[in-house]
């Protein structure tokens, strides 16, 4: 518990999180004055169940496929199997070397104090610890995400599972349904396929990653079969039955799917409930918590950030979020910023990223006519030919204009989309973008070709 407790602080903030931790250091640096209540570990859910232990699972993935497919880069190796035990270590220790580090970043910071225990809104400028008040100037609701269930679909944590449950399995199913086809359904349908898992992906929207570009989303699926990763679009869950070997989904249409574990992985939704918003005024809409182009909600001195806000449930969203609020807090007036902008990113195999406008979303905004699109097959890139990887890079323009979108797809794309969502910020004209150089051999050269192809000169061109 914080020596200072019952203290005025310039920002109080609720949830230690991507958005309430950037907001506390930042702010800290400013000389601003700050509580950051957390009822759990600092880090929160991206830290230490969601973004870096499952990347961590979906890399030893990577590593399981590199020995399996050795031979083809003539490299004697076997695969004699996953030690599940040993991926944990593995994934937990990247998670505790983190944690270690953002801890002591924090609590050595003499502007934060750190609350520990569950925090609750009490009034305008006050958040309630285990009976204790702090009071700030200012109040940020930064209390993050749980994973979501369906209605009637109960989640038992052994044979129907979450996310959370998923990264803590002591064995590894041999056959799994995967309800959800989004980045958290395909990204473990990814690595436990890697790890040579049976998995059926079930998904009611008429694509996997159907936020993505619709190109994209054929891509993925065309790479899956080839992996011998089953999936159902268009297929409605209807229920499951459980026994003590596995369970059973009936889906819209009355088919029936067998495995030993159900993940369900329909999404994540707000943890706002019964804390204490609706009763101090802050308008609600769904669980979530609108917000203006400055994250301010409609309760004077109340913010906003992460997952509670309408939008991309990203941590890096979060984390810029909770930057801007620290300097908006400050009087520095930072430049709002679009979510059409942020980078989206799922790190299954291939891996997809994007940023800006669909070619569909374009068409939408700007008329049919008024978009161009190119496609780069990276089957024309030398280093996406020694990595064996397949996949393109999709350009969208408005007509004579900025490049609007940018969608990859392909081992490894994840490095390029930083490049990517500069192009889109700063509104970049391909011909712009065709001037700069490449190093080779890269997969950056892709993004480069897929511009000078778009500013009408070709070289490598491959659609």
């Amino acid at each position: 518990m914080a020596d200072n407790a019952g203290s005025s602080f310039d920002l109080v903030i609720l949830g230690g999180g991507s958005g309430g931790y950037a907001c506390a250091l930042r702010a800290a640096e400013l000389g601003l004055k700050v509580a950051l209540v957390e009822k759990d570990k600092l880090g929160g859910t991206c830290l230490h169940r969601g973004c870096i232990p499952t990347k961590a699972l979906l890399h030893a993935g990577e590593v399981a496929d590199a020995a399996k497919e050795a031979g083809e880069f003539g490299v004697r190796a076997t695969f004699d199997g996953v030690d599940l035990a040993g991926v944990n270590k593995y994934k937990d220790g990247v998670v505790g070397r983190l944690f270690k580090g953002l801890t002591g970043l924090l609590t050595g910071n003499k502007n934060i104090t750190i609350v520990e225990g569950a925090g609750r809104l009490v009034a305008k400028n006050a958040v309630e610890v285990d009976g204790t008040r702090y009071e700030g100037k200012h109040v940020v609701l930064a209390s993050g995400s749980f994973s979501k269930s369906l209605p009637g679909l109960e989640v038992d944590g052994e044979r129907v599972i979450t996310s959370e449950h998923a990264l803590n399995l002591t064995e590894l199913p041999k056959s799994a349904i995967v309800l959800g086809g989004g980045v958290i359904g395909v990204e473990f349908a990814s690595a436990w396929r890697s790890f040579g898992v049976e998995v059926t992906i079930i998904e009611a929207l008429p694509r996997l990653l159907a936020v993505e570009d619709a190109d994209s989303s054929k891509q993925v699926e065309r790479t899956f079969r080839k992996r011998g990763i089953a999936f159902k679009v268009g297929t409605p869950f209807k229920t499951v039955e459980r026994s003590d070997t596995g369970v059973r989904v009936t889906v819209e249409g009355g088919e029936t799917f067998d495995a030993d574990v159900l993940l369900v992985a329909v999404g994540r939704g707000p943890t706002t409930a019964d804390l204490g918003y609706e009763e101090q005024g802050v308008t609600m809409d769904r669980g979530f918590v609108p917000v203006d182009e400055r994250l301010r909600t409609n309760v004077a001195g109340i913010y906003a950030v992460g997952d509670i806000v309408p939008g991309l449930q990203l941590a890096h969203r979060g984390f810029q979020q909770g930057i801007f609020v620290a300097e908006d807090v400050a009087g520095l007036d930072p430049a709002p910023f679009d979510d059409t902008g942020i980078p989206r990113i799922t790190y299954c195999e291939p891996e997809v990223a994007s940023v800006g406008l669909s070619e569909d979303a374009a068409k939408e905004k700007f008329g049919a006519d008024a978009v161009t699109t190119y496609n780069y097959n990276l089957g024309g890139n030398g280093k996406s030919q020694i990595l064996r990887t397949q996949g393109f890079i999709k350009l969208v323009r408005q007509k004579d204009g900025p490049v609007v979108g940018v969608h990859m797809v392909g081992s490894r794309v994840s490095e390029l989309i930083a490049e990517a969502q500069l192009i889109y910020n700063w509104e970049a004209f391909p011909e712009e973008v065709a001037q700069l150089v490449h190093p080779h051999p890269t997969q950056s050269e892709a993004l480069g070709e897929a511009h000078l192809a778009l500013a009408g000169k070709p070289l490598h061109a491959h659609s």
